[in-house]
C-alpha cells in the first residue's frame, strides 16, 4: 500500500469500502440500492456513512434548476447537495457534511487553488495523479471513523465526465487489501415484448465497466419484478461473477420497503461475509428490527394534502414527500400528495383545493407561481383548512396576512416586486453587497427561540430547535409592530428574526422560514409534518362528530314531529 507522502492521504483512514456505479441508464435508483445496502449493515451492528460522487462541473447542487436535477437537499453544515444525501441521511439515519458530496467542480477548484499557491513545485498537473489522488483522499477521509462507507458514483458507466473517479476507483482497489473493497453494478434488466428478462444491456454495461479495469463483484439487477433464475445464471456466467452475486431489484410500492426485499435475497450477508465480517455481526436474531416495523405500519385511513407549488415534478418536492410519509407512519395512515400548479391559483382555482384535507405551500425562488401561492394561503386561513407554509410559503403567508388583515394594499416581497409600497419581506442585511449567487444564502442549521405555551412548543415540546435554512429574504423587522396584536403570531425568533408563525382559532395554521423537511426521519418525523397530519385528523374527527350530531338531532326532531 502507498505510504502518505505518495499519494497525499492518511491510508489508515476508512476500513471497508462499497463502491455503486450504474449502467445502461441514468435513473434506475443506485442511490436506493447503496442506501438499502447501508441500512442493512447498520442494522447488523455497523457504523455506516455514505459519499456521493457528481460528476457535474458545479461545485455543488445550490444554483441547479429543480427540472434539471430535483431538489437541492441541505446538510446541516450548510452544503447544499443532491437529493440522493437525503435519502442516505433518512435511510441510514445519520448527518452528513459537505465532506460526503465530492463535485468535478469541488475537486478541480481545489487542485487548482494548489496549483496556484505552488503547492506541486513545479510539477505538471494532471488528471493522472493530481485529480484522482484527490478524490481518493475525499472518499477515504468521508469514511473516517466508520466500519463501512458506501460510495455511489452518478451517471452511467461510459459518460465521459465519469471516467477520472472510475480511474480513481481502479487505484483505489489496487491500493486497498482485497477483502476491503467491494464494487456494486446496479443495470437494467428490461422485458421483451414476449416476457423474456433480457439481460443484453446488462452484458454490455458490465463490458463496459471492465474496459477500465473495474469488475463488479455484485451485480443489481432493476426490474419490475425479481430475477428469474435462469436470468441470473446468464448473468452470472457472461459477467464472470458467482450467481450468488447476482440480486433482484424489483418494483415495489414504497423506496422504503427496498431493504426488505434486497434482505430477503441475502444481498447484506454476502457484503459481510465477503468482508469477512460475517462473524462480528449481530445474529439476526439479535439485529434491530425497527425499520421493517415503521415502513409495514398497517394503515387506518388516507388523507389528502394538496402541494401548491410552482414544479410539477415529485423530485423538486422529494423531502415534503417523505417527511409526510413519515408522519404518516406514525399515526398509522396513507397521505395522498396533489401537486397543485401555484400558476393556475392566482386565477380563481380555488376548487382544485375544496376536496383537499390540508395545504402544503412549498420553499422556492422567483415571482413565478408567488400570486398563486399568496392565494392557496387565503384559501386555506378563510376555510380553516390545515396549513402548513415552508420558507417561501411562511413569506407568501406574511405577505397575504398584510394585504387582506391589515389592509396593506400592494404587500409583497422585496424579491417579487423591487418596489412594492410594503415590503413585509425583504434581503437579509447580509445578502446586500453579495454578488455570486452559489453557496452565498442563509445556509444550515441555526436555533430558534420558541415562546412557551403556543402551537410551536407544542410540536417541538421545547423552547427552542435547530432547523436547517435556505434563505436570502427575511420578515421585515420594520413591519414586527403591526403584527403585534394579530392573531397571526410569531411563536419562533432568532434574534431579530422571525422563524416561525402561527395563527389563533384555526385547526392548524403554522409556517416556517427553516426547511423542517430535511431534518425529518422513518420513526422520527418532523414536528411541523407531524402537526400537519394530526390537525387534519383531529379537523376530521371533528366534522364527522359535529356531523353525526346533527344527523341525530335532526332525526330527533323528526320524531317528534311526527
Amino acid at each position: 500500500m502507498p505510504t502518505e507522502s505518495d499519494t497525499h492521504y492518511d491510508p489508515s483512514l476508512g476500513n471497508k469500502f462499497i463502491f455503486v456505479t450504474g449502467g445502461v441508464m441514468s435513473g434506475l435508483g443506485k442511490g436506493i440500492t447503496a442506501a438499502s445496502t447501508g441500512r442493512l449493515l447498520k442494522n447488523a451492528g455497523f457504523d455506516v456513512t455514505a459519499v456521493k460522487i457528481d460528476p457535474y462541473l458545479n461545485v455543488d447542487a445550490g444554483t441547479m434548476n429543480p427540472y434539471q436535477h430535483g431538489e437541492v437537499y441541505v446538510l446541516e453544515d450548510g452544503g447544499e447537495v443532491d437529493l440522493d444525501l437525503g435519502n442516505y441521511e433518512r435511510f441510514l439515519d445519520i448527518d452528513m457534511t459537505s465532506d460526503h458530496n465530492i463535485t468535478t467542480g469541488k475537486t478541480y477548484q481545489h487542485v487548482i487553488e494548489k496549483e496556484r499557491a505552488g503547492d506541486y513545485l513545479g510539477k505538471t498537473v494532471q488528471i493522472i495523479p493530481h485529480i484522482t489522488d484527490d478524490i481518493k483522499r475525499r472518499i477515504r477521509e468521508a469514511a473516517e471513523g466508520t466500519d463501512v462507507c458506501i460510495i455511489e458514483v452518478g451517471g452511467t458507466v461510459g459518460d465521459i465526465e465519469g471516467m477520472p473517479y472510475l480511474e480513481a476507483l481502479r487505484q483505489f482497489a489496487h491500493e486497498e487489501p482485497e477483502e476491503n473493497v467491494l464494487f456494486t453494478h446496479v443495470t437494467l434488466v428490461p422485458y421483451s415484448k414476449n416476457g423474456e428478462q433480457k439481460t443484453k444491456p446488462t452484458q454490455h454495461s458490465v463490458k463496459e465497466v471492465r474496459s477500465i479495469g473495474l469488475q463488479p463483484d455484485v451485480i443489481v439487477g432493476r426490474c419490475e419484478d425479481r430475477l428469474e433464475p435462469e436470468t441470473k445464471e446468464k448473468i452470472a456466467l457472461f459477467c464472470d461473477i458467482p450467481t450468488d452475486a447476482v440480486f433482484s431489484n424489483p418494483d415495489v410500492e414504497d423506496v422504503y420497503h427496498v431493504p426488505l426485499m434486497v434482505e430477503e435475497e441475502g444481498l447484506d450477508q454476502y457484503v459481510l461475509e465477503h468482508f469477512g465480517m460475517a462473524e462480528d455481526a449481530l445474529p439476526p436474531a439479535e439485529r434491530t428490527n425497527d425499520w421493517r416495523k415503521i415502513v409495514t405500519t398497517e394503515k387506518d385511513g388516507e388523507i389528502d394534502i394538496a402541494l401548491v407549488g410552482k414544479y410539477d415534478l415529485e423530485d423538486a418536492y422529494m423531502s415534503i414527500h417523505e417527511s409526510l410519509k413519515h408522519a404518516g407512519f406514525e399515526v398509522g395512515v396513507d397521505v395522498n400528495v396533489h401537486w397543485v400548479p401555484a400558476d393556475e391559483m392566482a386565477d380563481g382555482h380555488e376548487g382544485q383545493l375544496e376536496d383537499v384535507d390540508g395545504v402544503i405551500v412549498p420553499g422556492g425562488f422567483g415571482m413565478r407561481g408567488s400570486e398563486g401561492k399568496i392565494e392557496a394561503v387565503r384559501y386555506a386561513r378563510e376555510n380553516d383548512v390545515p396549513f402548513l407554509g415552508l420558507c417561501l410559503g411562511f413569506q407568501m403567508a406574511v405577505v397575504e396576512y398584510a394585504r387582506n388583515v391589515l389592509g396593506f394594499e400592494g404587500a409583497h416581497s422585496a424579491e417579487m416586486v423591487e418596489d412594492t409600497p410594503h415590503p413585509v419581506i425583504d434581503i437579509l442585511p447580509e445578502q446586500y453587497e453579495v454578488q455570486d449567487m452559489g453557496g452565498t444564502m442563509r445556509l444550515g442549521e441555526h436555533t430558534t427561540v420558541i415562546e412557551p405555551e403556543t402551537l410551536a412548543y407544542e410540536l417541538y415540546d421545547d423552547t427552542s430547535c435547530t432547523e436547517r435554512h435556505r434563505h436570502r429574504y427575511e420578515v421585515n423587522p420594520e413591519y414586527f409592530d403591526d403584527f403585534e396584536d394579530e392573531p397571526l403570531t410569531f411563536s419562533g425568533t432568532a434574534g431579530n428574526r422571525m422563524e416561525i408563525l402561527e395563527l389563533e382559532d384555526h385547526p392548524f395554521f403554522f409556517g416556517t422560514q427553516f426547511h423542517p423537511e430535511y431534518t425529518s426521519r422513518p420513526g422520527q418525523p418532523s414536528p411541523p409534518f407531524l402537526g400537519l397530519v394530526e390537525g387534519i385528523l383531529d379537523e376530521s374527527g371533528a366534522d364527522e362528530g359535529a356531523e353525526t350530531e346533527s344527523e341525530s338531532t335532526s332525526d330527533t326532531e323528526t320524531e317528534v314531529t311526527h
